[in-house]
């Protein structure tokens, strides 16, 4: 088996086009290539899915525990795991460096490939590697991809440079390539779900990596033994009970969900019934309704010109339908959102507007304690704290004042800075990103909202905790 590990000196090193060809490449070859990203985002795991064909995972330091995220790698994992980094391979968010890159690779004897924006570099690239190897001895450094390069002449000066001064081998060297680039919005890449080319892109990146980068070489400094995997706590629904329907938005308006979440969502009883919001007239039919983030904002026009569809979700809202919405969900569910000066009209489930603005109001990591008013069944206990993310460009404004809250935010901002998770009716919606991870169990606690809804005699919580 193999498994490594991609990382960069800096952000916008070329690591997620690195990655994505990387997983292209060696399913071309017939490999199978499981994807991990690192970190809560949304949008590259999209992309790595895709060159991959299978679910990309989200391994989370901040969020998880460790036996959650060694599980989640082992339960996963394929002849080759690849693990795209975030950000640097030294950087996070603690001055110990407990949740950076470099962490995540000791924790799954990852070894690292080293992607390097080599623009304008030649005998400064040394010192660089040689940095980065002494920081922590413990990171096994076993090669460097050298991207951006300025041509054949340009490779062999890097070439020789590192070879001479370091021990690290060069397993790829990628010539500046503007075909290979992928277009960027606010949160990183445009979401392969937007994009209708991402396909060929896809094919195309695969190609010039297969090319550029020693395959061969790359998988025979990553063969791993695999790893011993703990045991799991996870909350899953009491068994023999009837299974729920659940229509959920993927079009390319909304696209951003946790293949955990999905999975849980199953796990607990739930078939999931997906939905276009852009073009489908009318709901399937189901018990309840889930809408994720994604960019509403870019589709607003198509979103508002299938009123059918709008008028028919509000009223079932209306009508008591369980709903849960994050994010860009939350904002289709509002009266209107405001985007380059124009008013689009949304659901109207949401006695409230939406204005974009021009920088995030929200982002990073959230924590949240659980208000009374939360709708969903939890055991028994104290409060619920959850540790989860935001990430938008919108506030939510001209909401009355009698509007009740399932969380007040201790970290972060949410809908007014104080509070998120907008409660009416039957409908949960909140800026913020749940995972079904640690004691955030969100999936079996709405699949069993759900089936109280439907049996309200069942008072019941509808939920135990187990060991896999």
């Amino acid at each position: 088996m193999n498994r490594f590990l991609i990382s960069a000196a800096h952000k916008s090193s070329g690591k997620t086009m690195v990655s994505i060809g990387l997983c292209a490449a060696l399913k071309a070859r017939g490999h199978v290539v499981q994807p991990y990203k690192k970190g809560p985002d949304y949008i590259d795991p999209m992309w790595l899915s895709q060159a991959a064909g299978r679910p990309c995972r989200n391994l989370d330091l901040y969020l998880m525990e460790r036996c959650d995220i060694i599980a989640t790698f082992s339960r996963h994992s394929a002849a080759v795991s690849l693990v795209e980094g975030n950000k640097g391979l030294y950087d996070g968010l603690a001055l110990d460096g407990s949740n950076s890159n470099a962490a995540l690779a000791k924790m799954l004897d990852l070894p690292v490939f080293l992607v390097i924006d080599a623009r304008g570099m030649t005998r400064g690239i040394a010192p660089l590697i040689l940095g980065y190897q002494a920081f922590d001895r413990d990171i096994n450094i076993a090669g460097v991809i050298l991207n951006n390069l300025g041509g054949n002449r340009h490779e062999a000066k890097l070439r020789a440079v590192i070879e001479h001064y370091t021990d690290v081998p060069v397993v790829g060297a990628i010539h500046h390539d503007e075909r290979l680039s992928i277009v960027e919005r606010h949160l990183g890449l445009m979401p392969s779900n937007e994009s209708h080319v991402a396909t060929a892109k896809i094919k195309q990146i695969g190609e010039a990596i297969a090319e550029q980068v020693d395959l061969d070489k790359l998988l025979a400094l990553s063969k791993k033994e695999p790893l011993d995997t703990p045991g799991k706590a996870e909350i899953i629904a009491l068994p023999g009970r009837d299974k729920v329907r659940i229509a959920i938005a993927r079009d390319r308006a909304f696209g951003f969900y946790y293949a955990d979440d999905l999975d849980a969502l199953t796990e607990a009883g739930a078939e999931l019934v997906p939905f276009d919001a852009l073009r489908d007239a009318a709901l399937p039919d189901v018990d309840a309704l889930y809408i994720g983030g994604g960019f509403p904002e870019t589709c607003a026009a198509e979103l508002e010109a299938n009123d059918s569809l709008r008028m028919q979700i509000k009223q079932m809202i209306e009508n008591g339908m369980p709903t849960y919405a994050e994010c860009g969900g939350l904002m289709y569910l509002s009266r209107s959102i405001d985007y380059q000066g124009r008013r689009y009209k949304m659901v109207g489930a949401i006695p409230g507007d939406v204005q974009m603005h021009d920088k995030p109001v929200g982002r990073g990591y959230v924590h949240l304690k659980e208000a009374g008013s939360h709708p969903w069944p939890r055991p028994n206990g104290p409060a619920m704290q959850i540790r989860a993310h935001e990430f938008h460009y919108s506030s939510l404004e001209n909401l009355p004042p009698e509007t009740r809250y399932a969380y007040h935010v201790e970290r972060g901002y949410g809908i007014d800075g104080e509070r998120d998770g907008l409660v009416l009716h039957n409908m949960l919606a909140s800026y913020t990103h749940l995972r079904t991870i640690g004691s955030c169990y969100w999936a079996a606690r709405f699949v069993a909202f759900i089936r109280r809804v439907k049996q309200p005699s069942n008072t019941g919580n509808n939920l135990t905790i187990g060991k896999i």
